[in-house]
């Protein structure tokens, strides 16, 4: 696909910058840097398990998918969940914090940066399939169906790893080194 110069309009030849061939104007200074799209995803636990969507939408039709999506310009990556949230699966969540990043390396389209969190439904919400969802659905942790995405699947096996170390007892040398900080 044939590129443009966004000062003069004229088509864009292959530089190289930095080890990288890229498109670049060869009238001026403009360079087509092909960063990475933001994205934001979250783990939502609900009543019985977490918040899943079979997706209405390319890429991944018919795939179960966490909530989330691209980061608007005026909008942080928080802002942003929590907006996709309504979007998605019709209610409200609270944003508890966050789970990691990661990269999601692709050829046809723009790499992405996702941001995964973790939170809840806010209390009273209701679950409600949006455009982009052909249903959603509560799954325990154990049964969920699979996920589309490697960056929803790493964000679950963060969000399963942080729960079980929560739950886990002390080993008996941490519970030694706390009662010795705390006499």
């Amino acid at each position: 696909m044939g590129h443009y110069c966004v000062n003069c309009g004229a088509p864009l030849v292959l530089k190289v910058f930095e080890g990288r061939e890229l498109e670049a104007c060869p009238n001026d200074d403009f360079v087509l840097w092909r960063d990475p799209k933001v994205s934001a995803s979250i783990v939502v636990a609900a009543p019985g398990g977490i918040v899943v969507g079979r997706r209405a939408i390319e890429p991944g039709y018919g795939l179960w998918c966490l909530p989330g999506g691209f980061v608007n310009d005026d909008e942080s990556p928080a802002d942003a969940v929590v907006r996709e949230c309504l979007e998605e699966i019709g209610a409200r969540v609270e944003v508890d914090g966050l789970l990691d990043v990661y990269h999601a390396g692709r050829t046809t389209a723009p790499s992405l940066v996702v941001i995964a969190y973790r939170g809840r439904l806010a209390k009273g919400e209701k679950l409600s399939a949006g455009d982009e969802m052909l249903e959603v659905g509560v799954y325990p942790i154990s049964e969920l169906p699979e996920l589309a995405f490697p960056s929803h699947r790493q964000a679950l096996a963060k969000y399963a790893a942080l729960r079980a170390e929560a739950a886990s007892p002390p080993s008996p040398a941490q519970a030694t080194s706390t009662r010795s900080r705390t006499q």
